[in-house]
């Protein structure tokens, strides 16, 4: 089973919560967002959004110059890109400080790469190269149809390697979700399992994340907001092009 985390919506406590069991997290949150829903039986906490950042989620959601919207949007970029990351599988190890000293720490298995869909999902690649300097991002272009308005797939590399990958699946913004279904089913023609899919965003509308894991129920969904209503002009205030 996968699962989704997300920060409660507006009206609720600001702790994220998610549905599923991956990486033994604890489940059963009353308080969930969806709590007893149908699509979201369990659900746990996952962790918590400092109060400054909800500013800067607001920030992002409503009128602000664009210097002020890409500074937040970046914060709340590498939040999820951090958290993404924390789902990744882990090794313990020995670490030798530069005092000659022994620690146990961890250390990321080998295998793990990030997908960026385009153009919007491009603006993430920046955070995730800030904490991983040598990952490798693959594209995906994919643009609605001007007949049929469906999704269409223009464009798609990724490393050669990628069904052995974990993936960290980027896009900001989820609305109904078409196409991010349509950019793991590429995926998964390249050979890559939905259970190793993390999607990376940062605002969710609940019909775009109930879309996506009904079509594939073993993605985990890392998002900082669900809310009926998503800031669908962030690509083109983000690149400067609105």
């Amino acid at each position: 089973m996968g699962a989704f985390l997300s920060s409660c919506s507006e009206g609720t406590n600001n702790e994220v919560f998610g549905h599923g069991n991956r990486n033994n997290f604890s489940l059963s949150k009353e308080e969930s967002l969806f709590a007893g829903s149908v699509l979201f039986p369990t659900a746990h906490c996952c962790f918590r959004i400092a109060h400054q950042d909800l500013g800067r989620r607001e920030m992002v959601k409503r009128k602000s110059s664009r210097g002020d919207f890409v500074f937040s949007a970046d914060r709340l970029i590498r939040l999820v890109v951090e958290e993404g990351l924390n789902q990744l599988p882990y090794t313990e190890c020995t670490v030798t400080t530069p005092t000659g000293h022994k620690y146990e720490g961890v250390r990321f298995e080998k295998g793990n790469c990030g997908v960026s869909i385009m153009r919007s999902g491009e603006a993430m690649e920046q955070g995730l190269r800030d904490c991983c300097r040598s990952i490798r991002i693959g594209k995906i272009l994919i643009q609605s149809d001007e007949e049929t308005q469906r999704a269409k797939v223009y464009y798609a590399k990724f490393p050669p390697d990628i069904y052995r990958r974990k993936v960290l699946l980027m896009y900001p913004i989820l609305s109904t979700g078409n196409t991010v279904i349509e950019a793991v089913k590429v995926l998964v023609e390249h050979g890559v399992q939905p259970s190793v899919i993390i999607l990376l965003s940062l605002f969710s509308t609940p019909h775009g994340a109930k879309s996506i894991i009904q079509e594939f129920p073993e993605i985990t969904i890392l998002t900082t907001e669900v809310h009926p209503v998503a800031p669908t002009h962030f690509g083109q205030k983000y690149f400067g092009t609105d």
